[in-house]
């Protein structure tokens, strides 16, 4: 028996240290946790033996900016926030095995932007604090002490919306050998496929290879989305290269029966890469990729495997609500899903490089991204960056590409938003109307990946700069492109839509995109474009943001589908009616008219209109039914209010207007029919008084994990349990055990409430609580209360 436990205890113990020595080639520790915390400009807050006694505590991501109060003389472009700094510090210990290798803090992005030290010394920074850098720490770590990190983030500059503050995305530590993959390294193609087969491409950077002299092998096995090996390729590195990283191609390999990623099934495939010096294992790292092709023309717009896609999504900012611009993996991926389920495929990421996690779930979802890199080219005006554009413009564009370009989500780069003209208030002025700039860019986009094409969005004027001010705007002749968008790979219009047909004899191989179209105009710009040649568009501001507000005290953009709690208002059901097949119909009633200003060259607006019927007795009310069927016939309490056609005018299709309708307390009826037959209904009833309050959670999977959020949503409901969007009043959370409540939201984007505390005045009938999970399993207790109505309470599981 002691001869068996031997045995036994050498096999674990050789399987333990098998584990480990696996385990620690490369480390990728997620460095998110145990941060502390300090609003303002702090004088020697980078020090090491700063006194942080009295910090606040928190863990990332995080948005010190959507913490401070509402400002109704603070620019109400930036979201009617003050503009200032704030330090970060953290203190970890170092492990001894860490020694002799390279030791790389990688910060995500620092908002706006910012700069880094350890232990008392600057490591780097970011200028533009939508891209990330990672700096070698290894000579400074000390082994006998603890060390420090201190991070200083400043939100001044000259951005044109909310642009949030502080480490705002994850930060990682990273231990590996000297010779190593190199910084997003790993590139990804697959040049042809078919139904049987598909060539997998994989080019593997090697960094820490200057004039060595070795025997490096790079193997690169791919396994399928069951996680089963479906093929393997291999090859040598070169040696004494002559310089510091060598971008090493691998021979093709060919993947059997591959499953395509598309919008509908979303399959991704792993790469996992080793690097094997003298026979040992010093570096492994795995990339997820997806097979699939991407195919732009004049003749068909897009296609996707072969297959015609037409793109329909939103151009928005990057914030996420409540959390403001904290980059929340929970938030990105509940705003996808609500997307998915209005008919959405497609988001343009207006106008920076989104985060990491927003890419991730991109390919896993399977939505659709035109990739953009910045608003502006050059440091006069509207420039987000600490630093001259023309210093960093390169590093920015290979940062960016090199960090995306393996996502099976990305189908285009954008190398900015509105720059075909006004080169005085930039200063890299080509002369060109942008042409010079953009071709520049161009090269080096394909010098980084060749397998996608690139753009840049048009502002809504004419050639020659002709604004929709000018009154020779609407002459005939001067109904001409850009000269800008005639020169891009895909010419990318923000609105115009009108005008494309006029554009195209002038520019008959444009293949057209409508990089911004404007909600208050509905459906109209989906029907006006040639959905057959033409690629997609994308609504501005779908889902409102913070920032770029049209007047206080609302504070950001609110002409949208969606609040900024991702709840649908009425007009979301006209997108899913054009954007789906499914017969549906559903009714929104006028509250008031709302505005019509024009905004950025555009006439913009919107009606505020909601879905319920507890109105007033004795008044007439203004109506729409949103519908794809052929025709719609209106009741109240069973009697009808005539039955009126689906127009085939672009401008009012799937819009039906109903004046004057009188309320009676009851049920308001809309019946869709197609052919006559009954293929839609929606109903919206006159509830009794709130009495209760009800629960909904979303995350059904929620995890301990310590990053995963569990969104609650809180309705006041009657005694029949029916919602009551009326219901006002303050609920108060309650929350203890395994998660932490982060904040508390209603949906209203005109309160002067901040999003922190337990207590919520009902919005429309509505609050919300956000919590974010402990970093060990356990139980989550809810009770939720309000005067005058009976409390809810639950118990959630984190696992």
């Amino acid at each position: 028996m002691k001869i068996l436990s031997a045995i036994i205890a050498i096999c674990f113990a050789t399987v333990v240290f098998a584990q480990q020595n696996n385990e620690s080639v490369r480390i990728n520790q997620l460095f998110n946790f145990d941060w502390k915390f300090k609003a303002g400009d702090i004088p020697d807050a980078k020090n090491i033996f700063f006194d942080d006694a009295n910090w606040r505590k928190l863990d990332l991501p995080h948005d010190f900016q959507i913490e401070q109060p509402w400002d109704s003389t603070a620019n109400r472009g930036r979201g009617f926030k003050t503009l200032g700094t704030g330090w970060y510090r953290k203190t970890f210990k170092a492990d001894p095995a860490w020694k002799g290798k390279i030791i790389l803090l990688d910060f995500e992005g620092i908002m706006l932007h910012g700069d880094v030290w350890v232990n008392g010394k600057k490591i780097g920074g970011t200028a533009y604090g939508y891209l990330g850098f990672e700096a070698d720490i290894a000579a400074l770590i000390k082994y006998d002490a603890d060390n420090v990190v201190a991070v200083r983030a400043a939100t001044d500059g000259g951005s044109r919306w909310y642009t949030g503050g502080g480490l705002f995305r994850d930060v990682h530590l990273v231990v590996k050998d000297t010779i190593s993959i190199a910084r997003h390294g790993i590139f990804i193609t697959t040049p042809n496929i078919s139904d049987k087969n598909a060539a997998v491409s994989v080019q593997v950077e090697v960094a820490g290879v200057k004039f060595k002299q070795y025997q490096l092998e790079i193997i690169a096995k791919i396994f399928s989305p069951e996680g089963k090996l479906v093929g393997e390729t291999k090859t040598m590195a070169p040696q004494k290269y002559y310089l510091t990283s060598v971008e090493v191609p691998l021979p093709k390999l060919n993947v059997a029966d591959p499953k395509l990623w598309s919008c509908e099934t979303p399959d991704l495939y792993s790469a996992e890469v080793t690097l094997i010096l003298n026979g040992k294992l010093i570096d492994k790292l795995t990339e997820k990729f997806g097979i699939r092709t991407v195919e732009f023309s004049k003749e068909f717009g897009f296609k996707l495997n072969g297959k015609k896609v037409f793109l329909k999504g939103v151009a928005n900012h990057h914030d996420l609500g409540a959390v403001g611009a904290a980059a929340h993996e929970t938030s990105i991926a509940r705003m996808m899903d609500q997307l998915k389920a209005f008919g959405f495929n497609h988001i343009r990421t207006s106008h920076n490089p989104y985060s990491e996690a927003f890419f991730k779930l991109a390919d896993e979802k399977g939505i659709l991204v035109v990739d953009e890199l910045y608003d502006k080219w050059g440091s006069i005006q509207a420039w987000a960056g600490s630093a001259a554009w023309n210093d960093i413009w390169f590093n920015n564009e290979k940062e960016w590409i090199k960090r995306d370009r393996n996502h099976p989500s990305v189908i285009m780069w954008s190398f900015g938003n509105e720059l075909q003209f006004q080169e005085e208030r930039w200063n890299f002025a080509t002369g060109d109307g942008g042409v010079t700039t953009y071709r520049i860019m161009d090269v080096v986009a394909k010098r980084y990946d060749h397998t996608r094409k690139t753009t840049v969005a048009m502002y809504p004027a004419r050639a020659g700069g002709i604004i929709r001010a000018n009154p020779d705007f609407r002459i005939k002749e001067n109904i001409v492109p850009p000269e800008l968008s005639t020169v891009t790979e895909v010419a990318s219009f923000n609105y115009t839509w009108e005008d494309y047909q006029e554009y195209l004899k002038h520019a008959p191989d444009m293949i057209i995109y409508q990089s911004e179209a404007v909600t208050n105009e509905l459906a109209a710009p989906y029907f006006g474009m040639d959905r057959d040649k033409m690629v997609g568009l994308a609504y501005w501001g779908g889902i409102e943001y913070w920032g770029e507000s049209q007047g206080w005290p609302r504070k950001g953009w609110n002409y949208s589908f969606f609040n900024h709690a991702m709840e649908p208002f009425p007009q979301a059901w006209l997108t899913k009616s054009i954007f789906t097949d499914e017969p549906l119909v559903h009714i929104g009633v006028v509250d008031n008219e709302g505005e019509s200003k024009m905004w950025n060259d555009q006439v913009v607006g919107q009606k505020v209109i909601s879905s319920h019927w507890n109105r007033q007795e004795g008044k007439k009310y203004n109506c729409y039914t949103y519908t794809n069927a052929d025709e719609v016939e209106l009741l109240v309490n069973g009697k009808s209010m005539g039955v009126q056609k689906n127009s085939a005018d672009v401008k009012k299709r799937n819009t039906i207007y109903w004046k004057d309708i009188p309320f009676a307390a009851g049920t308001i009826t809309a019946i869709a029919r197609k052919g006559g037959k009954e293929v839609a209904r929606h109903e919206l009833q006159t509830t009794g008084k709130a009495v209760a309050l009800k629960i909904e959670t979303e995350n059904t999977n929620w995890k301990a994990d310590g990053m995963d959020l569990q969104y609650v949503k809180v309705y006041a409901v009657d005694s029949k349990g029916n919602k009551v969007p009326t219901a006002t009043g303050e609920i108060n959370f309650d929350v203890s055990g395994a998660a932490t409540l982060i904040a508390v939201d209603n949906g209203d984007h005109s309160s002067n409430d901040l999003f922190s505390g337990n207590k919520k005045l009902l919005y429309k009938g509505f609050a919300m609580a956000i919590l974010r999970s402990a970093q060990s399993a356990g139980n989550v207790r809810l009770k939720i209360t309000g005067e005058g109505l009976k409390q809810a309470e639950q118990t959630l599981i984190i696992k």
